[in-house]
């Protein structure tokens, strides 16, 4: 198979600008081909014959044709800027998903690798070659291969049909639009720069201000706009993302998730789901957010009072109320009187460009690599940076990654690292550089100035920037483990991780410069910050704590027919009364990817906190080489809890987590 990326650090790996609308659907057809006939090479193979390296290795090569496929063409869905390549590239992408599906279910190919198990060549592989025999056959298993064919077959309709709904879902969230219009005397609390910076209407009401529900313009807006009566709009209209369209795909969808584990004998999706995971049951995951509830609801309840405190002192009002469009506005607020934190202010000292250098700076020494800018991308859009790395120490090409950080209209609206090319060792027995991309939302520099990032977004950068470490610094031998391939409430551990960085006063003394002035972020300042950080975060967890068990609940042994009913009697955990008439689910992208598996976020999250502490009592550099080697090398060759195991040098404990919200250990 000649590959579709190229592997030289100092020059593009594709030519994004270069592919045509018919390219797309040429690549797909070819990848299709060639898969079909590896398989079908696999199968005739006789079984006193077969060898790791006719049967098996041939199943990771089409692993790692089909992610480059996806990778080069399917990709252009989330990010091209023309509408008609991302429409082309959608129907790509939907048509290689169900093609994958269907190989789900090649009867010949599983019964190819039974056979071959009960080879005397197979008992004298390695340890990491049996888990990708083993993982092989626990895919075909799940989809019910060892059931009647009947049952296989209805199997495979309703994995089909899901493939469907995922993709329609997903594509309706990012290019649905919608906006509040607020006049220049509404816009009280909201700084100049981030004013001038919306799209102004003319209107027979005057010149009005759009605010949409893009990261950049709705989350500084709910946080610093002073106007209830728009917070509330903004709110409302965000809750309500794509719901015509949304509610009832996912509601079929949730039907036929439920169905599938019934027919393979699960008792729910949840069940099903879980099963591959850390948590490895649904009960362990509800036990664990019930635990995780006990403890955040102290702090919460200690946040919901000091906000509603600032909000009746605000309006001089002791009868208000603090609503869940307040909460993020009274939080600032508090930031701002009690903590002099303005985020706006602060985020003067963190322009892009000088918060990339000091994220690269810092991950370069800790992991031994060197990144460097390629001025040629030939990337997908003018505002996407490509970077290559190489090794430090041998000079090893290792990877590409892009970064694509500024909102478009219908490009991907979260933030977010995407395989591009995975990693692994080739026949010859060299590496596959991999290949990744950052996407994400932040502000658009203007002719004036630069874009400023809020110290929340240079956490997400730094977040999403170790899924990338994680992408391309891996050691995985074979595709199907290669980087983030690893358990799902698992990946996110070794990003949160690394958001600790964007707290730590030397890394920040390093790189922060005052877009005017130049000097750095004043120690008393970053104090300030450290002070006022847990300000709501008890709030913030609940939400989180909300979200992960209505997926749960969504995933569980009832059919959903009203997704808006359990919305509805599980919000109490926010400590928030429901907004009527919202439909927040329809707009909840992890319900497609995620599906059961959101508690993750927070699963993660004590384990990366835990993992963290290495660093902060220990020689970055050391910690570093042990983080490499433990957590980002071995991709999914090693199970999650080994590999922490091994890092830590310990069982991991949620301490640092319950610490790091601002809660006491001793008093929980």
């Amino acid at each position: 198979m000649n590959p579709i990326f190229k592997s030289n650090t100092r020059t593009p790996p594709f030519n994004y600008q270069g592919v045509k609308y018919e390219d797309v659907q040429v690549a797909i057809d070819e990848a299709v081909r060639i898969t079909n006939s590896i398989y079908q090479e696999v199968a005739e193979i006789s079984d006193n014959d077969r060898t790791f390296e006719n049967t098996v290795r041939p199943l990771d090569d089409v692993t790692n044709l089909l992610v480059e496929t996806d990778g080069a063409f399917c990709f252009l869905a989330y990010v091209s800027d023309d509408e008609e390549m991302r429409q082309v590239a959608q129907q790509a992408d939907e048509k290689l998903s169900a093609f994958q599906t269907l190989l789900g279910f090649r009867q010949d190919i599983y019964e190819s690798v039974i056979a071959y198990t009960k080879t005397t060549e197979f008992m004298n592989r390695t340890p990491i070659e049996k888990r990708l025999v083993s993982f092989i056959q626990r895919d075909y298993r799940r989809n019910g291969l060892d059931q009647p064919k009947r049952q296989q077959n209805e199997i495979k309709k309703l994995r089909q049909r899901l493939v469907t709904l995922g993709i329609k879902f997903r594509r309706n969230i990012d290019e649905y639009e919608d906006y509040i219009l607020v006049p220049r005397e509404e816009l009280d609390g909201l700084p100049d720069n981030y004013i001038n910076s919306l799209t102004k209407q003319s209107t027979t009401q005057g010149e009005l201000f759009q605010i949409s529900l893009d990261y950049p313009e709705m989350y500084p807006f709910m946080e610093t706009a002073e106007s209830e009566f728009w917070r509330k709009e903004l709110f409302l209209k965000n809750h309500n993302k794509a719901a015509e369209l949304n509610t009832t795909l996912l509601e079929e969808a949730l039907g036929i998730r439920l169905k599938i584990a019934q027919l393979l004998g699960f008792n729910s999706w949840a069940e099903y789901s879980i099963e591959l995971k850390m948590a490895q049951t649904p009960e362990r995951a509800n036990s664990f957010l019930t635990d995780l509830h006990s403890n955040v609801q102290i702090k919460a309840n200690g946040d919901l009072q000091i906000l509603l405190q600032e909000k009746q002192s605000h309006l001089k009002d002791s009868n208000a109320k603090l609503e869940i469009w307040d909460w993020r506005y009274y939080q600032q607020r508090v930031r701002q009187e009690k903590f002099s934190v303005d985020q706006f202010k602060v985020a003067e000292y963190f322009p892009l460009d000088a918060v990339l250098t000091g994220m690269f700076e810092i991950y370069q020494k800790v992991t031994g690599v060197v990144f460097q800018q390629i001025d040629v991308a030939q990337s997908w859009h003018t505002d996407v940076r490509l970077y290559g790395v190489t090794d430090s120490t041998t000079n090893e090409h290792l990877a590409h990654f892009y970064m694509d950080l500024h909102p478009r209209p219908g490009k991907f609206g979260h933030a977010a690292a995407f395989t591009l090319r995975s990693s692994r060792k080739q026949s010859d027995g060299t590496r596959q550089p991999a290949i990744s991309a950052i996407v994400a939302n932040f502000t658009k520099p203007t002719a004036e100035t630069p874009s400023l990032l809020r110290h929340s977004e240079v956490e997400t950068l730094f977040h999403e920037f170790g899924h990338i470490l994680h992408q391309t610094l891996t050691k995985a031998p074979f595709s199907r483990f290669s980087g983030t391939a690893v358990e799902r409430d698992f990946v996110e551990a070794p990003s949160q991780m690394l958001e600790h960085w964007a707290w730590d006063s030397d890394v920040l003394t390093g790189f922060t410069r005052h877009k005017d002035t130049g000097k750095p972020l004043p120690q008393s300042l970053l104090d300030q910050m450290v002070k006022a950080k847990n300000i709501g975060s008890g709030i913030h967890y609940l939400r989180q704590i909300y979200f992960a068990s209505l997926d749960l609940a969504y995933h569980g042994v009832d059919s959903i027919t009203d997704s808006d009913k359990l919305a509805r009697e599980l919000h109490e955990i926010t400590s928030f009364e429901f907004p009527e008439n919202t439909h927040f689910q329809a707009g909840f992208g992890h319900l497609f990817g995620y599906d059961a598996g959101y508690y993750g976020y927070l699963w993660s999250q004590v384990f990366g906190d835990d993992m963290f502490t290495r660093f902060e009592n220990e020689d970055p550099i050391d910690v570093g080489r042990d983080y490499r080697k433990f957590i980002l090398e071995p991709g999914g060759s090693k199970d999650a809890e080994t590999q922490i195991i091994d890092f830590l040098g310990r069982e991991p404990n949620n301490q640092a987590f319950i610490e790091e919200i601002g809660l006491d250990s001793n008093s929980v």
